[in-house]
């Protein structure tokens, strides 16, 4: 990929997930309307820049990303307008460079949830809730359904915007020079 190529879609991304991160701060929601210019812009740079080639690659980081978090969003352990942000996220890296910032997600996701739960004193109570959470999946139940607190929606359960893990996370795959898609 050219360096022209390579700005688009470090810029595209980059400006879809600060402006996720930002609504999910102030909101804690992300709009529908950013996610799905996400997922339209990515499609439309990789079929403009690779053709047939470039539609299937938007659609594999868009599958993948759904494969992936779909399955979250229907155990309650994080809202739709991360689901959708992380299929805009698909549509613009590809499925390669997608699971990159997904590792890293996870990564940056992890310690800011350390944090936060060494702050509030909550961190015998998250890891005794994760052992709740893996008994349950482990049994093929929804862990949200056998305690309130496990789902993200209660408001006793502790929460992290979970858009802003995913924009450091891109911004450090852009930052890193990891990002070369196609």
């Amino acid at each position: 990929m050219t360096g022209t190529h390579a700005l688009l879609f470090n810029g595209l991304l980059a400006i879809v997930v600060l402006f996720a991160a930002l609504f999910d701060l102030a909101t804690r929601r992300i709009p529908n309307w950013l996610t799905v210019s996400g997922v339209v812009a990515g499609f439309a740079a990789h079929s403009w820049l690779s053709g047939w080639n470039g539609v299937w690659t938007s659609a594999a980081g868009t599958g993948l990303a759904l494969a992936v978090y779909v399955p979250l969003y229907a155990i309650r352990a994080l809202g739709a307008g991360d689901v959708k942000l992380m299929a805009a996220v698909g549509a613009m890296a590809g499925p390669f460079f997608w699971f990159c910032i997904f590792v890293a997600t996870c990564l940056v996701g992890g310690l800011l949830a350390l944090a936060v739960v060494i702050s509030k004193r909550r961190l015998i109570q998250t890891l005794l809730n994760t052992l709740q959470i893996a008994q349950a999946l482990l049994k093929g139940r929804n862990p949200a359904n056998q305690e309130p607190e496990m789902d993200f929606r209660d408001p006793h359960a502790v929460t992290l915007p979970h858009g802003v893990s995913i924009a450091v996370a891109a911004w450090l795959a852009i930052a890193l020079g990891q990002l070369h898609v196609i």
